[in-house]
């Protein structure tokens, strides 16, 4: 449970700022080592984290052996490190006259263009590569995008990382105070992003992700029926060790392509997934396989098939 206690936030924020001036210090990629080192102390520490992502992979990946699975495992821990080290630098490496020395931007054209008309559109990805500087980047580009972000519990470290993601103009619909809200953002033609590989619990709907069925939110689908927008799946995924990354598009869900559909909503929520699934595939190194995408199941599953998963 969060802790409440404004001392326990302080005390959590001060040494917070305090490691991050001091990382300043040293070069984002000595940094990226560190948080390789710290991502394999973690696997090595954290037996309930070690095992829920062992068990996603197997029942994700049941060709590949246990060597190649315990590898992915532990990559994507330190990978997850890492992306929380690019978060401290983001800002001061991405810049409009800079960003092409760490993004490489692959195969955007039909996206970027459908955003320049002004038509609004719903920008998804999961829990891969680095979000965050998928966000920063539309942002650094001139891309005015409204972004659904929870809140971090802690306040102090809250409005931190909200100071980093809004450096170059990206809106957290999250942030105390924001109005908005995405049903506005959609109505008046702008870009809402989103994280769309959440678990929704008992309620949302279950559609197929690596093999297995996985609860998603019908709300992005509901969205751009509505709205009629389309839907881009697109993802940041880091080059080698460095402090660099492709940016790219998985799929892009037009409104002609679900008229006409048995059910709108199943199609939509079913393409995006596949989609995300698709490039999660390229380099499962880069997935956040501690992540519970599997912890709800559908009522009629049979007990004791899938449980536990996730």
């Amino acid at each position: 449970m969060a802790t409440k206690n404004p001392y326990i936030h302080w005390l959590q924020y001060i040494p917070a700022r305090l490691v991050a001036m001091l990382l300043g210090l040293f070069p984002v990629n000595a940094n990226l080592g560190s948080a390789r080192l710290i991502g394999s102390l973690w696997w090595h520490a954290m037996k309930k984290h070690r095992v829920r992502a062992m068990t996603n992979l197997r029942a994700s990946f049941p060709e590949k052996s246990e060597e190649e699975l315990t590898d992915i495992a532990k990559r994507s821990l330190q990978h997850f490190m890492e992306l929380v080290m690019d978060t401290l630098f983001t800002p001061h490496k991405i810049h409009i006259e800079t960003y092409h020395r760490y993004v490489h931007l692959n195969g955007l054209d039909e996206s970027l263009r459908h955003m320049l008309r002004g038509n609004g559109a719903i920008m998804i990805t999961g829990h891969y590569g680095n979000w965050e500087v998928l966000g920063f980047t539309m942002a650094t580009l001139g891309f005015e995008t409204y972004s659904i972000a929870r809140p971090i519990d802690n306040p102090h470290i809250d409005q931190w990382v909200l100071g980093v993601r809004e450096k170059r103009g990206q809106i957290i619909l999250s942030k105390r105070g924001v109005t908005a809200s995405a049903e506005d953002v959609l109505r008046r033609h702008g870009v809402l992003a989103a994280i769309a590989d959440q678990n929704a619990g008992p309620k949302g709907m279950f559609v197929p992700f690596f093999g297995r069925l996985a609860s998603t939110y019908k709300s992005i689908g509901l969205w751009a029926i509505e709205y009629q927008v389309p839907i881009i799946v697109g993802y940041a995924r880091r080059r080698g060790e460095a402090f660099a990354f492709d940016m790219g598009i998985s799929d892009i869900i037009h409104p002609a392509d679900w008229k006409g559909k048995p059910d709108e909503l199943r199609y939509i929520t079913e393409r995006y997934t596949a989609a995300i699934e698709k490039f999660v595939r390229a380099d499962p190194t880069q997935y956040l396989w501690i992540h519970r995408r599997w912890k709800s199941r559908p009522k009629d599953e049979v007990t004791g098939s899938v449980a536990g998963v996730g």
